[in-house]
């Protein structure tokens, strides 16, 4: 006798066949039903997710995607004091940018404003992105002007945390 093959009752009485495939179905019905809970909970865990990332070891990558584009990739320690400042969006020695619009939470991060050099006038910036406690995103669109052109500009800046502790020389910094 092969095996899958004997199945004499059913041929004989469909109502049987229909039965038998009840029993498999009923089994299957209850793993089928509980993956539609399981994707809702991971899809609902997000919006309860983050609200900051993580302190630790970064890696940070600032893109230029155009007109010109260029890539900028550095390690740094994050402590937990520096959390905030790198949430709150780019400004450095070179600029100075104030957000008037900061929507940051539940993974999510939104900034409008504009960032100046100290002898330039004031540019408008505005990105959006999401975070997790080890990922960071966001896209920027920079409108600046050079010659009386309008020039946009799109830049991104995406890290990732390498790990929870520095290397000695950038625990310092």
């Amino acid at each position: 006798m092969r095996f899958g093959r004997r199945v004499p009752n059913s041929r004989r009485n469909p109502m049987l066949w229909c039965e038998m495939m009840r029993q498999p179905i009923r089994m299957l019905a209850a793993p089928l039903l509980a993956v539609p809970f399981a994707l809702a909970m991971a899809a609902a865990a997000p919006a309860a997710a983050q609200d900051a990332i993580t302190p630790g070891y970064w890696e940070t990558t600032n893109q230029m995607i155009s007109p010109l584009p260029s890539s900028k990739v550095e390690r740094r320690c994050i402590k937990p004091a520096d959390v905030a400042k790198f949430m709150q969006g780019p400004s450095n020695h070179i600029y100075t940018c104030t957000y008037p619009t900061r929507e940051i939470g539940g993974g999510k991060i939104r900034l409008k404003g504009s960032c100046a050099t100290k002898d330039g006038k004031p540019v408008p910036i505005s990105g959006e992105g999401a975070f997790t406690g080890d990922t960071f995103r966001v896209d920027a669109r920079i409108d600046t002007q050079l010659g009386g052109l309008s020039i946009p500009v799109r830049a991104r800046t995406t890290a990732k945390r390498l790990g929870d502790t520095c290397p000695a020389e950038t625990a310092a910094g």
